[in-house]
């Protein structure tokens, strides 16, 4: 059996991504969804506790780039003028898509960002 404190280290240590990835690549692996799970929990401990609080709308967006689009200077561009990252840091971000471009943000933002890259060409996703 694997060694429980190593694998909460280890779970700990990942990025936002790599944690988003990992549960993909579970859910396609046990043929699973985490979304089906909470849904199904959340009625019973709903109804457990008598009154349950509302669930709270998401404040908080991540502004993902899942891909250039074949258009990787202008992303790059975009990217630069969203972040104030240097030429070699926005070039890395656009290379390792998907990957965050910014997170925390409030939804207005968040769109209004996801609507620049995918004018500059990139296909981006809001978390």
């Amino acid at each position: 059996m694997a060694d429980i404190n190593a694998l909460v280290d280890q779970l700990s240590a990942l990025t936002v991504l790599e944690a988003a990835e990992l549960s993909k690549a579970l859910e396609e692996k046990w043929g699973v969804s985490a979304a089906a799970a909470v849904a199904v929990a959340a009625p019973a401990a709903g109804g457990a506790g008598g009154d349950a609080p509302a669930a709270e709308e998401k404040t908080e967006f991540d502004v993902i780039l899942v891909n250039d689009g074949g258009k990787k200077i202008n992303v790059i561009k975009e990217v630069r003028a969203i972040t104030q990252l240097g030429l070699t840091e926005a070039k890395t971000l656009v290379e390792s898509a998907p990957k965050a471009v910014k997170e925390g943000i409030n939804k207005a933002e968040a769109e209004e960002i996801k609507k620049k890259l995918e004018e500059a060409g990139a296909t981006v996703e809001i978390k």
